[in-house]
């Protein structure tokens, strides 16, 4: 069983986005970057996946910046394998671009599961998944919270709106966007990636630039205050009372 894991380097909500005024421009060099929480989850139930039913586990992404740590933190938690596909890519690269790469890269590959975070932090669109499917041609599901392999015969759980979660069969190969692993993703100290840092090898395979249809976007703007939050002090009957007067102030309510 070979199981592939996207990440994706995500700005570290932490801090600032930081913006050229002028230009209307994102800084992308000016800010610190995370692996995409989600993806964190989809290397979870790939390594239960790979405890349960044996494997290996490879962790790839698309190199647009600050991802070694990255890789080698999945390698401390247990990946068998890290891939960094590198070209001339930015960190402004569309997801359409991104899973085609991917998809370019896993088509040379013969890996029996795909793993992605449902969505990134920067997006929440949750395109990946169901774009490196529709390339490859493969069968996807989204919104994956468990997922059991026997043979080749995979049983996934999916959620969906309501409270309504499906059990779905599927053969092999598939393509999976994970929302949750059955666990909480191990931990691995800083002292154990740089061990592995020094000892492990991160693969690093050229992929060209793809053309496809892209959105122009034209300038990014920063929030603008329209007014402000009234808080309210005061006792029960006292906030009770200034929100029925501010209710009646804006003719929401009779008096």
């Amino acid at each position: 069983m070979k199981i592939a894991v996207l990440f994706k380097a995500v700005p570290d909500l932490v801090e600032d986005i930081a913006l050229d005024e002028e230009s209307g421009e994102i800084l992308y060099d000016d800010m610190s970057y995370v692996p995409s929480e989600w993806d964190d989850q989809a290397l979870e139930e790939a390594l239960l996946i790979k405890e349960e039913s044996g494997g290996e586990v490879t962790a790839i992404t698309v190199d647009t910046g600050d991802s070694d740590n990255m890789l080698y933190t999945a390698l401390a938690k247990g990946a068998d394998h890290a891939v960094k596909l590198v070209g001339d890519f930015d960190p402004s690269l569309s997801n359409r671009s991104r899973a085609q790469i991917l998809s370019e890269y896993i088509r040379q590959q013969d890996f029996d599961l795909v793993l992605s975070g449902v969505q990134a932090i920067d997006d929440i669109d949750g395109q990946i998944p169901g774009l490196v499917a529709g390339i490859l041609g493969w069968p996807h599901a989204s919104v994956v919270t468990e997922v059991h392999v026997t043979g080749n015969t995979v049983i996934l759980r999916q959620e969906y709106a309501g409270g309504v979660v499906a059990e779905i069969q599927t053969p092999t190969p598939v393509v999976m966007g994970i929302q949750a692993a059955r666990k909480p993703p191990r931990y691995a100290s800083i002292a154990k990636v740089r061990q592995v840092a020094k000892s492990a090898q991160i693969e690093e395979v050229e992929m060209a630039m793809p053309t496809v249809p892209q959105l122009e976007i034209r300038r990014f703007y920063k929030p603008v205050a329209a007014g402000h939050a009234e808080m309210i002090d005061g006792d029960v009957d006292e906030v009770a009372a200034r929100i029925i007067e501010i209710l009646q102030e804006r003719n929401l309510v009779r008096r």
